[in-house]
């Protein structure tokens, strides 16, 4: 079976469109995409058989109505998101709990990224997020801001920048208190003493926080076309064995040290200290082993008034993978 299948060139995705990770009667006709373009497609025309998805976006159009693909628990991109959180250091913000209250700019408010970082910070660290005002929007835009569900949450203060100034911008300007931002501004990495993170060791507090819950969230997840499902109910399980090929093909290429593959110098030590904290399968794939992970991101969606209505794993999963580890 020949499918299309749009996805970005990570080192655990690289193998299947090298071909040396492969599964019998399967073959994919792989397009390179960033994932905001692959996003962008899936959404509106959805031209794919298999594609990257976001997480938080595909439970907002599952709540809205019918969705053209089952997702299978392959996830492509995870992430903490300590580190995206930057703050003005003349606010008084010395804990995450001091953000109530305050006026946070951020790209998209339902991106997943902000869907996680608003989740840990009303569970972990006692943060009123609905008190906090959201400023949404950068420089330029890829897509439609307007808040995803027909009913906005009441008391929510959401408003959509204008676009032609960066978020940085803002908050150097000091219209913003803080902001969350997948990447560093530019001033703090040059070392401006007016921006910090809010977590000012975040590697050592994503570590603890995946102590206390096993949390390693999940980012982007991967989607086959329901269709296909109906024409052949084993596809689910073939792509999620293609996929998992794939990732420990990555793995296995971490460990070499005779001839390191990877453009690190420590890349082996890191990968240790890895497994010490999260355990050998540290990036694990299938919905068992990920059920609390997924199900609490379900619950922050639902918090954040991102669901029209309440959505469940068995709606968002081929029904092929629902069972098992």
């Amino acid at each position: 079976m020949a499918l299309s299948a749009a996805f970005w060139n990570y080192d655990r995705t690289q193998p299947i469109l090298d071909a040396r990770a492969a599964v019998q009667d399967l073959e994919l006709a792989c397009t390179v995409l960033r994932p905001e373009e692959a996003f962008a497609r899936a959404f509106t025309d959805a031209p794919y058989d298999v594609t990257e998805l976001s997480y938080s976006n595909t439970i907002t159009a599952v709540s809205k109505g019918e969705f053209p693909y089952w997702l299978i628990p392959v996830f492509p991109s995870r992430a903490f998101r300590h580190s995206a959180i930057f703050i003005r250091t003349d606010r008084g913000i010395r804990a995450p709990a001091d953000l109530a209250g305050r006026t946070i700019g951020l790209q998209e408010y339902d991106m997943t990224a902000a869907v996680v970082a608003r989740g840990m910070l009303r569970d972990e660290y006692g943060c009123d997020t609905a008190s906090i005002r959201w400023r949404a929007g950068d420089k330029e835009r890829t897509k439609p801001l307007a808040f995803p569900v027909p009913r906005q949450p009441p008391g929510l203060d959401l408003e959509i920048l204008p676009p032609g100034r960066s978020l940085e911008e803002r908050l150097l300007a000091g219209e913003l208190d803080a902001l969350i931002s997948l990447r560093a501004p530019a001033a703090f990495t040059a070392g401006d003493s007016r921006i910090a993170r809010l977590f000012a060791d975040p590697a050592a507090e994503e570590r603890a926080y995946f102590r206390r819950t096993g949390i390693f969230p999940v980012m982007h997840v991967v989607g086959v076309r329901k269709l296909l499902v109906e024409r052949d109910p084993a596809l689910p399980g073939k792509l999620h064995e293609l996929f998992s090929i794939a990732k420990q093909i990555a793995v296995a290429e971490l460990e070499i040290i005779q001839a390191p593959k990877v453009t690190l110098p420590w890349v082996n030590d890191e990968l240790h200290r890895t497994r010490e904290v999260m355990g050998e399968d540290y990036w694990p794939y299938g919905l068992g082993t990920n059920r609390k992970t997924l199900e609490t991101q379900l619950r922050w969606s639902r918090e954040d008034g991102l669901q029209a209505r309440p959505v469940s794993l068995e709606e968002l999963f081929a029904p092929q993978v629902l069972t098992g580890r």
